[in-house]
């Protein structure tokens, strides 16, 4: 058997993140192109590593409360998948995730799951510098209005930002895996 040179990495898809009282953009659409991702990987034998924010003791998303869980409308499978916990904006931080992907010889890195602005940029632009072949899924990640923009142009921004020079901008349908 091969070694897969992908892995599929999702983010932070908590239930305090997808089912709090503000609801991510076009959420739908979200959890069933992760859920598509999912699929893809595990019909391609690629390793799939779910990473879960943790807050400070007595906040929202602090370990082991509610809304700290992995979200169960997706298929995550705690069986085969690697789930790991983060404590900074990038899934690198202060983790082993880097040292897991080259143990077994991950070359390229898709990304998909919460925040847009925060957690997923800065993992993409950890993860290039890194040296991994980046690929974020375009309509995959997602996030919640601000005061000061609306969810699409936050997501829409961080594409036109992220592609190119630190990811390569594919869609879900367009991702291969392996």
């Amino acid at each position: 058997m091969s070694v897969p040179q992908s892995a599929l990495l999702i983010i932070d898809m908590q239930v305090g993140h997808v089912g709090g009282p503000e609801r991510p953009h076009a959420l739908s659409a979200l959890l069933a192109n992760i859920n598509l991702l999912i699929g893809k990987a595990r019909a391609a034998d690629v390793p799939v590593f779910a990473v879960r924010h943790t807050g400070p003791a007595g906040s929202p998303i602090a370990a082991g409360s509610p809304n700290w869980q992995l979200s169960d409308a997706l298929d995550f499978n705690p069986a085969s998948d690697r789930v790991f916990d983060k404590h900074r904006a990038s899934c690198f931080t202060g983790t082993p995730l880097a040292d897991w992907l080259q143990e077994a010889g991950i070359k390229r890195l898709v990304v998909a799951g919460m925040k847009t602005q925060y957690c997923v940029d800065s993992t993409c632009r950890d993860a290039s510098e890194r040296g991994f072949a980046t690929v974020l899924a375009s309509d995959a990640h997602s996030c919640m209005d601000t005061p000061q923009l609306a969810a699409r142009d936050i997501i829409a921004h961080h594409n036109a930002t992220l592609g190119g020079p630190f990811v390569m901008l594919q869609s879900t349908a367009e991702i291969e895996m392996g």
